[in-house]
């Protein structure tokens, strides 16, 4: 079965680090490029970050550039990103997902990058206590 699955969420009191994994199952993630997104309840799901499958470069949301960073596992089909710094604002419904490479150079901290990624998880929760 085609899937993504993401898990590491849960509750991390605020400057405290977090690391999530999208981990793929029935497809190689290699040779796609992988974002991740985040939703709170009553707003648009916006992209945060993502790394392309063919050389590894990486884009950041200005909300996040600095503090999170996106890398893939090597042998293990996943992608991580290591949260630094967490904020209360950084509290949301994670989502990663699949796109070709390459994937959106703009727009990144809104929603439009959403609409090139066709293979989503379900999620993750992030709770980020002040």
């Amino acid at each position: 079965q085609v899937q993504l699955v993401e898990s590491g969420g849960g509750l991390v009191q605020s400057g405290r680090s977090l690391t999530l994994t999208c981990t793929a199952s029935g497809f190689a993630l290699d040779y796609w490029a992988v974002g991740w997104f985040r939703q709170v309840v009553g707003r648009e799901r916006e992209g945060i970050a993502c790394i392309s499958s063919t050389d590894g470069s990486t884009l950041y949301a200005d909300s996040v550039k600095g503090r999170f960073t996106v890398s893939r596992e090597a042998g293990k089909n996943t992608v991580t990103p290591q949260m630094d710094s967490l904020k209360p604002e950084d509290t949301a419904v994670y989502f990663c997902a699949t796109a070709l490479s390459p994937p959106p150079q703009v727009g990144w901290g809104t929603s439009l990058p959403n609409r090139a990624f066709r293979l989503w998880g379900q999620g993750t929760q992030v709770t980020v206590s002040s």
